[in-house]
């Protein structure tokens, strides 16, 4: 029997409390297909993922898996290989015939190197054999997430676009329009506005913006962020009268 031991990694103390806020709102933007036929793994395993801040979604057989995953954007497949109907292998074969690249682990009591050989052939990113600690799972699903980058976030959506209030971004052609005006952006303005979009009205911290958009941890000591968020401002809030991007002061920056 699948033994899974649900972890939060968390306790309520002063001392790791900013880690805890930041880990938050590193895993809220992330929703999560849950492909498993087990109903009592699945629970388990959804159970821990959304206390750990991932949204998830069950999906019990592989005709479902298929329409599902191929019309719907997610960000990780958590995939069993023995599904009712179609098998993950197949399914995984079907995702990556499509150009679906979203990034699949594979879960399986099959621990044969052929057995693993063939997942990786269908295009399998990992592979987590059955039992297994939620622990390893739920790095696993951070490593997968680290290898993303960040203006791809949303590739596997369906239009590409993201939208806040008079604000677009088309994730393709890294067009950005206020108003229906073009805004230039660089590299860097891009993927820090991408970030905020993807988190709207949500607090971001220095370093969290650090992490994701530099792949630095964050040094106190600069002020890299603070002089590209102004950078952003001049040139999404200019000539506007609504601002986007505010201020919480020792806390960090939000868009709303």
């Amino acid at each position: 029997m699948t033994v899974i031991r649900p972890y939060r990694g968390i306790t309520c103390n002063e001392a790791n409390l900013n880690i805890f806020v930041n880990n938050l709102f590193h895993f809220s933007m992330y929703k999560i297909a849950l492909v498993e036929d087990d109903q009592k793994i699945a629970s388990l395993v959804k159970t821990g993922l959304e206390e750990n801040g991932y949204e998830t979604e069950i999906i019990d057989n592989g005709n479902a898996a298929l329409s599902l995953l191929v019309e719907n954007p997610f960000h990780i497949i958590i995939l069993d290989v023995m599904l009712p109907h179609v098998s993950g292998v197949e399914i995984a074969r079907h995702l990556r015939n499509n150009a679906i690249n979203t990034p699949i682990i594979m879960l399986t009591a099959l621990g044969a190197i052929d057995d693993k050989l063939t997942g990786f052939q269908a295009g399998a990113d990992d592979y987590l054999l059955k039992p297994f600690h939620f622990k390893e799972l739920l790095a696993r699903i951070e490593v997968q997430l680290k290898r993303i980058p960040l203006a791809q976030k949303n590739e596997n959506e369906t239009n590409h676009f993201l939208k806040f209030e008079d604000v677009e971004i088309d994730l393709k052609s890294k067009e950005v329009k206020r108003a229906g005006q073009f805004i230039d952006l660089t590299s860097k303005e891009f993927n820090l506005l991408v970030l905020f979009m993807q988190n709207p009205k949500r607090l971001l911290s220095r370093q969290y913006i650090a992490q994701q958009v530099w792949d630095i941890n964050f040094d106190t000591g600069t002020n890299v962020v603070d002089v590209y968020i102004n950078f952003l401002r001049n040139k999404i809030e200019k000539n506007f009268d609504r601002k986007l991007i505010h201020t919480k002061i020792g806390m960090g920056y939000i868009l709303k």
